[in-house]
């Protein structure tokens, strides 16, 4: 790829696109000033735990939405790499050179944690080594929050898992975001006056652990305050279909078959079956209540 030669690059998957990888590319940026070249991140077109574990992979970004928040980032230029079985299973020193392939840039910017080639064997060290082989300075940046503990997307996975969107959230740099298409649901909701929204959100973007949220929902262009539940609500386990309600507040409009994002602001209670319809109105509106007030 010409458009890596002499350049600064920030090599890696940047799920999530958080504070971390803006703190890696912002070094970059700096590079490219400093030395009159491009500054350019260098990632792929597919997480590669979606080719190795699929079935554990819980994304914070799709690969439509990380291309397009890389590009947002103030670099010159987003290169992407195809991942393939075949790349992947590359030594990391071929791996390397097959990469960059006498285009060279003059400065590679990476985690600490970066691993590449087969069996994710090539280390920060190894990049280091193959660098300096090649005229190439490489630098590596162990990320921790003001807490001292790392900012990686596995910790931020970890945190909207166990529901704690609010360090999540600090960590990104911005509230975690869920769009998909609203498909009709059972109707309870509105039979109980809190019409939803219902989404079917794909497992591995399903990063969120179950429970009931508040959120601010964005639709055709304007946004309201949310009550979101996430799961299937036990009450309803043997009909349920949709991964995720959402009720907006001050909203009655049919909207199915339209794409609304939802950015998630705080957790407000785990799912629960409940003993009576009155039972389940009272928490829900109370839940709504919190919305209204909170956000």
């Amino acid at each position: 790829m010409d458009v890596l030669r002499h350049s600064s690059c920030a090599f890696g998957v940047f799920d999530g696109v958080h504070k971390g990888h803006c703190y890696i590319i912002g070094r970059a940026i700096a590079a490219a000033k400093e030395r009159g070249g491009r500054s350019v991140v260098l990632t792929f077109d597919r997480d590669p735990d979606e080719l190795f574990r699929p079935d554990k992979l819980k994304k914070l970004l799709s690969n439509e939405d990380r291309l397009k928040a890389l590009a947002t980032t103030g670099v010159d230029a987003v290169a992407v790499l195809r991942f393939t079985r075949d790349f992947a299973a590359l030594e990391p020193e071929v791996f390397l050179d097959s990469t960059f392939d006498r285009a060279l840039p003059a400065s590679i910017h990476v985690g600490c944690d970066f691993a590449y080639g087969a069996r994710a064997a090539g280390s920060l060290s190894d990049l280091k080594r193959w660098g300096g082989a090649h005229g190439v300075d490489v630098d590596g940046y162990d990320l921790v929050s003001e807490d001292g503990a790392p900012i990686t997307a596995t910790r931020i996975r970890g945190l909207l898992a166990t529901g704690d969107v609010a360090e999540a959230n600090e960590l990104l740099g911005r509230p975690y975001r869920v769009h998909g298409t609203v498909r009709e649901g059972r109707g309870e909701g509105r039979d109980l006056g809190f019409r939803t929204a219902n989404l079917v959100v794909s497992p591995q973007m399903r990063a969120l652990g179950d429970g009931v949220y508040a959120a601010w929902a964005e639709v055709e262009g304007a946004r309201y305050k949310a009550a979101v539940s996430v799961g299937i609500a036990p009450t309803f386990a043997d009909e349920a279909t949709a991964t995720m309600e959402i009720h907006l507040l001050d909203f009655d409009r049919n909207i199915y078959g339209q794409d609304i994002a939802v950015d998630f602001m705080a957790w407000l209670r785990p799912m629960m079956k409940f003993s009576s319809t009155e039972e389940l109105v009272s928490t829900v509106m109370g839940n709504i209540a919190w919305v209204r007030e909170n956000l």
